[in-house]
């Protein structure tokens, strides 16, 4: 096991959520299980927040995650169309297959 090589690939992960919203807790339950085995950086984003720039596009989506390698530029709505993502329900596994397309580019 390569534990250094994995920290220097360490992804980010950006969930977008807002509150109350069950799918989001869901998912957050899922990012716990993968952090457990897995660490990453973590950001979140509320979509209902005043003058969020993700709402127009996230807005019926959530919970949406963005997955990025640690040092990638921060989320940008331009660019969100390219991003490795999962939308609504997914799973540990399903974060983790992302995680590891996201390391070996």
């Amino acid at each position: 096991m390569f534990a250094t090589r994995r920290l220097l690939q360490a992804c980010r992960i950006t969930l977008f959520t807002r509150p109350g919203c069950g799918l989001c807790d869901q998912g957050k339950q899922s990012l716990s299980k993968v952090w457990d085995k897995r660490p990453f950086a973590y950001h979140e984003e509320n979509v209902d927040a005043k003058g969020s720039k993700w709402r127009d596009l996230y807005d019926f989506d959530v919970p949406v995650i963005h997955i990025s390698k640690a040092d990638s530029p921060s989320e940008d709505v331009t660019t969100a169309s390219k991003a490795v993502k999962l939308m609504h329900r997914f799973t540990p596994e399903q974060v983790e297959a992302k995680m590891d397309e996201v390391e070996a580019r």
